[in-house]
């Protein structure tokens, strides 16, 4: 493997200073839509800027998509897989560039940037073997000499808005999906990330085009919000597939409700490990660590309360406090730091407001925030990871924080630390450290944990590719990735064959001349 710096990086992916926005595949478009430049986090220097995109483009790459679709999916399924394939295969290739400047870009660890893209991979993997089997059901007609079945047809256009987060990773879930599924897709990526879409499609437009690919099916806009908007209004958009906060996933459903599309809502989570006194404690620690301060506190699982119970919350207070003093804070493509910065500045200031917010309530700070300045912190986006004993019911604990604050909570029954768990609007992850049976089935029930997510033993971050991928209430109820979440990305149609001589009707009805 090559030691790309971030230079090397750009230039392996094909990366300028200037760089057009929007492409519906091997072509790209220069529009009036504005430049976006994007400034590294790590150390606030400008990597490169992108033409964005306006409605006209827009419109033209929609029309692109449209035309692509009537071709595409009439390709076998297998066939659209094969090329899934091939894709999984350039990004092993460029995984080190790749996670390099997601990294850079963003803002989160090496490590964490180069898992993104094994994401990516890992989701590839998955799809070609769902392109074998998308499967129906095969019913029993009441009616005599008649068959029934369901079969799953490609939806069309599928639209796609992420995050800054998880700038590529989040795509390649929807989109290796869609494409399997028969479906294109037109990508509005975060305009503080924008650099790594453009990557992403100049990777999967080689493959595209040597395997005679229309041009269409993998389009992207890159935009402000008024993309976004353009997105949700178009009804020639049949699903939406939106990441973000809670209040941008309440405005895209709301529009595309309006005119009866379909939302896909993966939004905010406020995600708590419930620890219990029959809990190991290294690992406890461990996960909570990992979840409260992976990505800087910037990931929708994040670790964002820590339920413990009474007998053994000093000690893990105590224990907290210690592993926080070892963290390294950082530049995040130095391997030896385990914290990079915060996106911007903006998050810098929410940052800042949650912490007076917290002490206004009357939280008790165990570990102390605050913003880092000096050498190697020239962009001032570096803050402390804080921890805090609050009470459940602060209002600044009931909303999502996209920084690194760990609140501490008490408890003393299991009834009441679900109680407390389920108390709150976001129901995305959650979790359980315990090696006692009936604690671990008590908060798998029915009646215990109401996240879309349910974990035991390991921490509330860190989703496998494998499972469908998505949470409840405020979270959005969406479900992306594994298991059967390919259906949101298809059409269901029920079919009825009757290969009798006769025409009898359902219900027995008679209906004679």
């Amino acid at each position: 493997m090559k030691n790309f710096g971030i230079k090397e990086a750009l230039a392996e992916l094909g990366l300028k200073k200037s760089n057009p926005g929007v492409s519906t595949g091997s072509k790209w478009y220069r529009s009036t839509g504005g430049l976006i430049d994007s400034y590294s986090p790590a150390d606030g220097k400008l990597i490169g800027s992108v033409h964005g995109g306006d409605e006209k483009t827009f419109d033209k790459v929609v029309k692109q998509s449209e035309e692509a679709f009537q071709v595409w999916r009439t390709w076998p399924a297998p066939k659209r897989g094969e090329v899934v394939r091939q894709v999984g295969v350039a990004l092993r290739k460029y995984k080190e560039p790749l996670g390099k400047l997601v990294s850079y870009e963003m803002g989160k660890s090496l490590q964490e940037g180069l898992g993104e893209v094994q994401e990516m991979i890992d989701i590839c993997d998955f799809a070609v073997g769902l392109s074998r089997q998308l499967h129906g059901l095969t019913m029993h007609s009441e009616r005599p000499n008649h068959r029934m079945y369901e079969q799953w047809h490609p939806i069309g256009t599928v639209g796609i808005i992420s995050a800054f987060n998880f700038p590529v990773a989040v795509w390649s879930w929807n989109s290796m999906l869609a494409w399997v599924c028969g479906d294109v897709c037109v990508w509005k990526p975060s305009e503080k990330t924008p650099l790594c879409s453009i990557a992403c499609q100049l990777i999967t437009a080689r493959v595209f085009e040597k395997n005679g690919v229309p041009e269409g099916v993998s389009c992207l806009v890159n935009g402000d919000a008024t993309i976004g908007q353009l997105m949700a209004q178009d009804e020639r958009i049949p699903l939406v597939s939106a990441t973000g906060s809670t209040r941008m996933g309440k405005a895209v459903a709301r529009t595309v409700s309006e005119r009866l599309g379909r939302a896909l809502l993966e939004l905010g989570g406020n995600n708590a490990i419930i620890i219990t006194e029959h809990a190991n404690l290294d690992m406890a620690i461990r996960g909570a660590l990992f979840g409260a301060v992976g990505t800087a506190g910037q990931r929708c699982t994040t670790t964002r309360r820590l339920i413990i119970h009474d007998s053994i919350f000093d000690e893990v207070k105590d224990r907290l406090k210690n592993a926080y003093a070892h963290l390294n804070i950082g530049n995040p493509l130095d391997t030896g730091n385990h914290v990079g910065p915060l996106i911007d500045k903006t998050a810098v200031k929410l940052y800042q407001d949650a912490l007076r917010k917290v002490k206004q309530a009357g939280g008790e700070f165990v570990v102390k925030g605050g913003v880092l300045q000096g050498k190697g912190y020239e962009s001032e986006c570096y803050v402390k990871p804080a921890v805090a004993v609050v009470e459940n019911e602060y209002e600044i604990v009931q909303h999502e924080t996209f920084a690194p604050i760990l609140y501490l909570i008490r408890y003393n029954s299991l009834a009441e630390a679900i109680q407390k768990q389920n108390g709150v609007k976001q129901g995305l992850s959650s979790s359980i450290m315990t090696t006692n049976m009936q604690e671990m089935e008590r908060f798998l029930s029915a009646a215990g944990s109401d996240c879309g997510i349910a974990n035991v033993n390991i921490g509330t971050s860190g989703a496998e590719i494998g499972g469908a991928f998505g949470g409840e209430k405020e979270t959005g109820g969406g479900r992306e990735s594994g298991s059967d979440a390919w259906k949101a990305y298809m059409r269901r149609q029920t079919n009825t064959i009757n290969f009798g001589d006769n025409l009898p009707l359902a219900q027995g009805i008679k209906f004679d001349i």
